[in-house]
Order: C-alpha cells, then structure tokens, then sequence
C-alpha cells in the first residue's frame, strides 16, 4: 500500500538540520522541544531509518538523514508553493529587514523561506550592515525591522537574547599566543571597543593586525591564523573555532540581539514576520523598554 511522509514532522526534521538544533527549530516553528522530538521520532519510525546521529554531543546527521535533506527540502518547497498559489493572498508589497551580517546566520535564512511560504507575493529585502547604521536607517523609515548587537536597549526595542562575547581563532591555531595579540577587526565592528577595552583592563598586549572594512577579509585572515576577534557564542563562521585560552584572554562580556519594529498600525504582515524573527532568536533573557 502507498505509504505518505508526515510533511509536518519533515518540515521539523528540516528546521533541526538547518538550524543545528532542537530548541532553536522548535522556537521557530511554534511548538515545543518535546514536540520536535516527537516527530523526529515519528519520521524515523515510517522509514525505518536513522536519520539522526545521538551519539554526538551537537546534531549530526546519518547518510540516511543526509539523503533525506535534499528531497526534503524539495517536498516542502513544492508543497508551501502549492499551498500559496492556491490561496487567494491579499498581501503585496516589500518588507525591509535590516540584521548585522554576524547574526545572520543560521536564523535568518529560515526566517524567510518561511515566510516566503505564507506570504509568497510579499517581498523581503535583506540588508546587512553594522548596527550604528541600521538605526540611523530605521530612524529614517527606511527599514520595517532591524536586529541590533548592543550594550543596551533603547525605547521602542525589545531584547531577543542575551549572548556572552567568546574568543575565535583558526582550528589548533597559535595567533592566541602571541604577544602582542593580534586582532583582526572592522573599523565599525560594534565589538571593537569592546574587545580593546577588556585587552587593556587586563594588561593584555595587542595590536591590529587587519582593520578592514571587508568581514570576509577579516573572517580570511582569522582562518590563517594570522589573528583572532572576539565574536558573539555561535555566530563565528564555520571555519573558525572558540579558543581555548583556559582564561589566558580576558571575558569581553555579553551583547544583547534586540529587535526594533517600525510602528505601523494595522499591519499584520510586518507583525508575523517579526514574530518570527522573535521566535528564531529569542533567548531565555526577553526584555522590553516603551
């Protein structure tokens, strides 16, 4: 007999792999930790199949779940696809979310494909720049939402998460050992000061080896193990690694995400997309300041 995949508990094993997660997948798909598992657990049972490997302190996926990936992301693609063209969608127009390029990932691209999903003839532009300018655009009009990394939260913000700032540097690298250490930065990197001023409160050497306005060069010359930054827990590229320095680098100190939404009354689209740019980052530190 003709045996039917489970399309909610597959976009859940998507959301898992594509995320790195149970806890972020679940934020942003609504439902609970448990839930997600429970489905996972369901998807494997129907195929007969591993398709996670629990034998690893992250999620890593079996061959089986690797196979799976593809055609998975393909089915719900077709069938969100389907589901809004046969919908009558009332909604037109363009979103402008403004999210720095070190939090992107890996929330943001689901963000959007899900929203995408539901309102596929809204458009959302992406725009990645550092924080000072993504409020000075905000405070303009000219962006519907914005993520920030800050020290604080101003009025009208709300606080996604709280995050420690955490040392990364090339695997098995050395830059960390050098004096001066070497830093690699962006002249409006919102961590700059932060990082120099914890170096110098704790008597650490240092100097810039890169000041660039390229995040690529930047990240670049980290991976050669030419210098080392200071970035917020798990938004480093995937090339990089925490350092461990057993406390020879002093701790930089937490940055908040915060989110600002523009104040637009009756607006419905803008709302869900914020709830789920919420739901993809919230921590559990949630704040809000009127």
């Amino acid at each position: 007999m003709p045996r039917n995949l489970d399309m909610t508990a597959l976009r859940s094993f998507v959301a898992v792999a594509d995320l790195g997660g149970v806890t972020k997948a679940a934020g942003l798909l609504n439902l609970t930790q448990s839930a997600v598992s429970m489905q996972l657990k369901r998807l494997e049972e129907s195929l007969g199949l591993n398709l996670l490997d629990r034998s690893k302190r992250s999620i890593a996926l079996t061959p089986s779940g690797e196979r799976l990936l593809s055609h998975g992301r393909r089915m719900i693609a077709l069938n969100d696809e389907i589901f809004g063209r046969m919908m009558d969608q009332e909604f037109e127009g363009t979103l402008v979310l403004g999210v720095p390029h070190d939090i992107i990932y890996p929330s943001v691209p689901k963000v959007l494909q899900m929203f995408n999903a539901e309102f596929p003839r809204m458009k959302v532009q992406l725009l990645s720049s550092w924080t000072l300018q993504l409020k000075e655009l905000f405070a303009e009009g000219k962006c519907d939402i914005i993520l920030t990394t800050e020290d604080h939260l101003d009025a009208g913000g709300e606080t996604l998460s709280e995050k420690p700032m955490i040392w990364y540097g090339a695997p098995g690298g050395t830059a960390w050992q050098r004096s001066p250490l070497p830093l690699a930065s962006e002249p409006h990197c919102q961590f700059r000061r932060s990082t120099m001023d914890s170096l110098d409160h704790a008597g650490v050497a240092w100097v810039m080896a890169v000041d660039s306005e390229s995040t690529r060069t930047v990240e670049a010359t980290v991976a050669a193990d030419l210098a080392v930054f200071a970035q917020i827990q798990g938004t480093a590229a995937p090339q990089l690694e925490e350092i461990p320095h057993g406390g020879a680098l002093p701790h930089v100190g937490d940055k908040l995400i915060n989110m600002y939404v523009a104040k637009v009354p009756n607006s419905p689209v803008k709302d869900h997309l914020a709830d789920l740019v919420r739901r993809s980052y919230a921590g559990p530190k949630l704040a809000l300041t009127g």
